[in-house]
């Protein structure tokens, strides 16, 4: 190598200074590849010989930044939101930043709920919660970029939408985004030949650039991180449990008042006063429920958290909130409790008072029955 100063060495997939001391940090390479005549970043190597991109995440002053520098572009924005947890992966205030572009919102993990739900009902379900959240979408479509369906009608409608401009890709961390992009890059391009990123002004942050037959791109920018989402708070093995991979099996349970379900240690839900009554509940089905009654319930949770009423375990015991309790009189039947990121419990019954705890910052939201 002839001494070669590594301050010179710049990765040819993203242009990041090469580094060979931290693996875990950006722009490394392992010292060996540093005799090939191209050099490419660890990340880079892998996005193109895997199609996996590593993970990177902002902070929401980080992710600002660059979405005011999308604002001064043009092109499609393409939001992406996990239908499992729809308001704990809204970014909220995203139109006030993206100028007057038009945003596709796309739903991903649709292969999750229920086979009893309906696309163009849940469809019309999204159009309606996204208008009271301030956004009016181009168009509204449904994925599961994990198996791949729906990719191709989103890759069409994306072609229509962006009438020859570039394109934004937008989400939160954990919606699955990444497998989205990696997905687009796939069909795009067959293999992630051509992967280069651009500055945005103001962040030194990059971004991914997917380029298009036309000249244009697709971008893609990095995860934001919801501080709303119950994800984090969590580690790595404990967000596994409680994301869904496969299709949700709902169950179903017969209450008396004063009785309490416990959902592992993350959520609590007290069924106060109203007649017997049924709750279903819509959560990962690697999850495990135990039923006691009101007035055991504080010292159970205080006894058997991280225990028998896991997850939290590990290093999430140390970094989840306490609980918080909300309180709701339940008018109509039908009706929702979303505790975001765990899942939701479906009240039946009409005339209900119910409390649900969830860790302090986590949204507790009510919304019509999606099911």
């Amino acid at each position: 190598m002839g001494g070669l100063n590594l301050e010179q060495l710049k990765c040819i997939g993203c242009g990041i200074t090469i580094q060979t001391d931290d693996p875990k940090k950006e722009g490394y390479a392992p010292p060996a590849s540093l005799d090939k005549e191209d050099v490419v970043c660890q990340r880079c190597f892998r996005l193109r010989n895997y199609n996996e991109l590593q993970p990177v995440s902002l902070s929401g002053d980080d992710f600002l930044k660059i979405l005011n520098g999308i604002g001064q572009k043009e092109g499609l924005v393409v939001k992406i939101v996990d239908i499992f947890d729809f308001n704990g992966s809204w970014i909220n205030g995203l139109h006030r930043f993206v100028g007057n572009k038009d945003i596709l919102l796309i739903g991903n993990k649709a292969d999750i709920l229920p086979k009893s739900v309906k696309p163009n009902r849940l469809i019309h379900w999204m159009k309606s919660e996204a208008g009271k959240l301030g956004l009016k979408p181009a168009d509204v479509l449904l994925v599961s970029a994990h198996r791949g369906s729906g990719m191709e009608e989103a890759l069409a409608a994306i072609d229509k939408l962006r009438k020859g401009k570039d394109v934004y890709v937008v989400g939160c961390t954990n919606v699955g985004k990444s497998t989205f992009i990696n997905r687009i890059i796939k069909s795009a391009t067959g293999i992630g030949d051509i992967i280069t990123t651009s500055h945005f002004p103001g962040t030194t942050l990059d971004l991914v650039e997917i380029p298009l037959d036309d000249g244009k791109a697709i971008y893609d920018t990095p995860g934001i991180i919801n501080d709303h989402q119950m994800a984090h708070h969590l580690d790595a093995k404990d967000l596994k449990a409680i994301t869904p991979k496969k299709e949700l099996k709902p169950k179903v349970y017969q209450l008396n008042p004063e009785q309490t379900l416990f959902v592992g240690g993350l959520g609590r839900f007290d069924f106060l006063a109203g007649d017997r009554s049924s709750f279903t509940i819509h959560i990962s089905n690697d999850l495990d429920i135990h039923r006691t009654k009101l007035e055991n319930a504080d010292r159970l949770y205080k006894e058997h958290l991280g225990g028998l009423l896991s997850p939290p375990s590990g290093a999430s015991l140390e970094t989840l909130p306490p609980l918080v309790r909300h309180e709701f009189s339940i008018r109509k039947a039908k009706t929702d409790i979303v505790i975001s990121g765990l899942g939701w419990i479906t009240v039946q019954h009409p005339d209900v008072v119910v409390a649900v705890h969830a860790p302090r910052g986590v949204d507790v939201v009510l919304r019509p029955s999606l099911i």
